[in-house]
């Protein structure tokens, strides 16, 4: 099993090896390990999604997507902000390109964690950023607690990262996108047993693979109907079939967000 981790170095081979065999123990401390694209999907631009953020390193070197639901607030994974202060991470808005020096950089003022989240597979996998400037860039909605129906089984969904195009490979320059269907709860139970948790999570991906997140996606956006109902959390490798992307649910956690969006 090997997660969509979120951190800063490329994994080599055998350290892919070695995070499969330690995944049953994953915790969100140990998620500190690597960045990735995503899989069979194309190339886009920042101009096409602006509400797509860069999370970052005060480096500026990118370890997670975020999604920009107002000037001031980002929704990413809970498991991206693990033992991250506000002065380590910086959310970049408007650049399409890993390596490019434009758009909008700010820093971060408060980091909230959602307060049971221990790690990917037991659930609360949501985070929210209130940033110091505000970003001048189209937001995204989010989902109410009322739009569970966007969940249907093969409702098409677009994902949005810099991660790896394959597990365990480099992390993509440029912007990637594709879509993939959602997959019904109890076809999700098939492939990861109690681990997932239909109440907190959604998956989506088609039966043969091909196409997902991946690592370094992590926080990025699942939209449906043109809301942010889903964010990049976890899954058993990357595009393999039988093992779709695992998304939290945002539909459950709406309020709480909503509480801290509009603090």
């Amino acid at each position: 099993m090997f997660f969509k981790l979120p951190r800063r170095a490329t994994l080599t081979a055998a350290a892919v090896a070695a995070a499969a065999s330690l995944a049953t123990v994953l915790t969100g401390t140990a998620a500190q390990a690597a960045p990735q694209p995503i899989v069979g999907g194309t190339t886009t631009t920042s101009t096409a999604y602006p509400y797509v953020m860069q999370i970052t390193d005060s480096s500026q070197n990118q370890f997670c997507g975020g999604t920009l639901v107002s000037p001031t607030k980002v929704v990413t994974a809970a498991h991206c902000m693990v033992g991250e202060t506000t002065s380590s991470v910086r959310v970049v808005g408007g650049r399409t390109y890993r390596n490019g020096t434009n758009g909008t950089v700010a820093r971060v003022s408060k980091i909230w964690i959602h307060p049971t989240y221990t790690s990917v597979t037991k659930g609360d996998d949501v985070a929210v950023l209130t940033l110091s400037t505000s970003m001048p860039y189209t937001a995204l909605p989010y989902v109410s607690s009322s739009d569970t129906s966007l969940y249907a089984a093969g409702s098409t969904a677009r994902i949005l990262g810099w991660g790896t195009t394959s597990s365990g490979g480099s992390s993509s320059n440029q912007l990637r996108t594709a879509t993939v269907p959602t997959v019904s709860d109890s076809s999700c139970s098939g492939s990861y047993g109690s681990r997932y948790i239909a109440s907190d999570m959604v998956c989506a991906g088609y039966t043969q693979g091909g196409v997902d997140t991946c690592q370094g996606d992590s926080g990025g956006p699942l939209v449906i109907g043109g809301k942010l109902a889903g964010i990049t959390s976890w899954g058993d490798g990357c595009a393999a079939a039988g093992a779709p992307g695992v998304y939290t649910r945002l539909t459950t956690f709406s309020s709480l967000v909503a509480t801290q969006i509009n603090s």
